[in-house]
């Protein structure tokens, strides 16, 4: 069985930016952003430094078995290492900017900011959209850096802003 899957991060120029109760700490929005900067140029050394590969594996082991299991499916010891090695990876990440053309620039921390919400002091989420979507990546703080600990399996859709952000 073939798996695939991407992450699909829109940008638009009309998308209202606002300051979100619990809004994640700088540090978080800057590990997003350097991880989406690098999904962008599809350099893989600078994605696997801002991941923890082995969470990340966990994260997305657990969910593509409990699909299978709510598809009737089960596979003993779930997907294979080799299979979910190429669920992560920067060309699972794809960068679309406004009206769907190229990213006029990288994923800046301004840009990412607002997206970011706080899940306790150590853990952190990008969220699929502004106003309050579902967490998509999920960093956590360990060892003093923030890292890509884990990810939505299936349907990754996350809207950011092109251009600087609007204050308020």
């Amino acid at each position: 069985m073939r798996m695939h899957r991407s992450l699909t991060v829109l940008l638009f120029a009309t998308l209202p930016l606002t300051a979100c109760v619990g809004s994640a700490p700088k540090a978080a929005a800057e590990a997003a952003s350097r991880l989406l900067t690098a999904a962008q140029k599809n350099d893989r050394v600078a994605f696997e430094a801002e991941i923890d590969r082995a969470a990340v594996r966990e994260d997305v082991r657990r969910q593509v078995t409990e699909l299978a299991k709510a598809k009737s499916l089960d596979v003993e010891g779930g997907p294979s290492e080799f299979a979910l090695d190429r669920m992560i990876g920067p060309r699972a990440v794809h960068l679309i900017g406004a009206g769907g053309g190229a990213l006029s620039g990288p994923p800046t921390p301004d840009r990412v900011a607002p997206l970011m919400k706080a899940l306790g002091d150590q853990r952190a989420c990008l969220r699929g959209e502004p106003s309050g979507g579902e967490c998509v990546l999920t960093f956590a703080k360990t060892k003093g850096d923030w890292r890509l600990v884990g990810m939505k399996a299936t349907d990754i859709r996350i809207e950011i802003a092109e251009g600087e952000p609007l204050t308020p």
